[in-house]
């Protein structure tokens, strides 16, 4: 069993930055795949950022892509997302999520573990 939780959410003005973080536990944090999610109000949850299980590659939605960069602390266990030119609408709830496939996923249905998630508010 793989537990995550978010940390680092915020109140932010558009143009900031924010810097979430995800703590995993369990000793094979390096057999998984990482990836962030998040869903808006009203809207489906959407990926945004997901790291294989070995760091070699990444995936960034278009949406996110040369603002947020996802990376990998083995040592401590955790997963970041650093959130750079914040806009209103990155406004959303943001899910860490761990998956068991070895090469990069986008898709939520294969993701094994999800965190509660950490509230983004990007005012403008």
């Amino acid at each position: 069993q793989v537990q995550l939780v978010e940390s680092g959410g915020g109140l932010v003005q558009a143009g900031g930055s924010l810097r979430l973080s995800c703590a995993t536990s369990g000793r094979t944090f390096r057999n998984y795949g990482m990836g962030w999610f998040r869903q808006a109000p009203g809207k489906e949850r959407e990926v945004v950022a997901a790291i294989n299980w070995n760091d070699d590659n990444t995936y960034y939605a278009d949406s996110v892509k040369g603002r947020f960069t996802i990376s990998r602390d083995s040592g401590q266990n955790t997963v970041s997302l650093q959130m750079n030119s914040l806009k209103p609408e990155d406004t959303a709830l943001y899910y860490c999520a761990a998956t068991l496939r070895r090469s990069i996923t986008t898709l939520q249905s294969q993701y094994n573990y999800w965190g509660q998630g950490t509230q983004v508010t990007v005012s403008s």
